[in-house]
């Protein structure tokens, strides 16, 4: 593979041929790392990204023996209504999004309910059908409070501390509860730092901060269903491709892909383009 820095300047280029509207692209390979910003690192929101700050959080309780992933979920839910099937659902198959409860997307969901979660799981599930829903996440979250209290600020000391990530905003639901599926509010660099992370398996700096089963969980053990190559293949928190690649993608152009020893980072403001920005990536990657 090509040095970071050429591997960055290609993605420049591509990004400013195909008129990609980036923020910052970042590149890690092996230990050699390269930058690029178009506009300032700010903060922003990182979408679904955050996904798979979700995994790293259960998976972390379930280190330190607090959580248990495969527990039926509606057992941290004592007297909610749940619905025929759900109590087989564990927080894995929440992550995974194979609780086969169908609920989707709509800008007003955390409000559309008294309680997102409670009616989440107060319908049907059909076995374990790929249905990806922004509740399910919230849903998996919810679980782990009950356990831990606010989610946010006990995975402060745990994660975002150690990555040098102090005083981040996680976006609330009207109960005070982080959304969780995404309203995390990172910078491009501090997504790196994320990413780094789940490449070395949960390796920071030589301090281990989570069990490697977590970030390999992440691209392993795919759900496999009919859709677009580049959606075809989810596992907890990752999608399979472009290639032999996989990721980690928010709305709008947030990614974080993976392939061997590389991580690229990419900030944007172009959810249409963004899967041909991955493509473009690993096509580099791979060359």
């Amino acid at each position: 593979m090509n040095s970071a820095q050429d591997v960055l300047d290609r993605i420049v280029r591509a990004a400013d041929e195909d008129g990609f509207v980036a923020h910052s692209a970042r590149v890690l390979v092996g230990t050699e790392s390269a930058v690029h910003d178009w506009s300032p690192d700010v903060r922003r929101d990182v979408h679904s990204v955050a996904k798979a700050v979700c995994v790293l959080a259960a998976g972390i309780a379930s280190d330190e023996e607090l959580f248990d992933v495969d527990a039926p979920v509606a057992t941290y839910f004592p007297g909610w209504t749940i619905g025929d099937g759900v109590e087989g659902v564990t927080t894995r198959h929440l992550l995974g999004m194979v609780s086969g409860i169908d609920l989707p997307w709509t800008e007003t969901m955390m409000t559309d309910w008294p309680d997102l979660a409670a009616e989440f799981l107060s319908r049907p599930t059909t076995g374990r059908a790929f249905q990806y829903s922004t509740a399910s996440t919230y849903t998996a979250m919810r679980a782990l409070a009950t356990v831990v209290g606010d989610v946010g600020a006990w995975l402060a000391p745990r994660l975002f501390e150690p990555l040098g990530i102090e005083g981040t905003q996680w976006e609330r639901c009207p109960h005070g509860w982080i959304v969780a599926a995404g309203g995390l509010e990172l910078s491009a660099a501090e997504m790196e730092r994320l990413g780094r992370l789940i490449r070395d398996d949960g390796l920071w700096q030589g301090e281990r901060l989570v069990a490697a089963q977590w970030p390999q969980a992440m691209h392993s053990a795919w759900s496999l269903h009919e859709a677009d190559p580049a959606y075809e293949r989810y596992a907890l928190a990752g999608w399979g491709g472009p290639g032999a690649a996989w990721r980690l993608h928010g709305a709008y152009g947030q990614l974080l892909i993976f392939l061997d020893d590389a991580v690229v980072t990419i900030t944007a403001d172009d959810h249409f383009r963004a899967d041909r920005m991955a493509e473009r990536v690993v096509e580099i990657l791979a060359s």
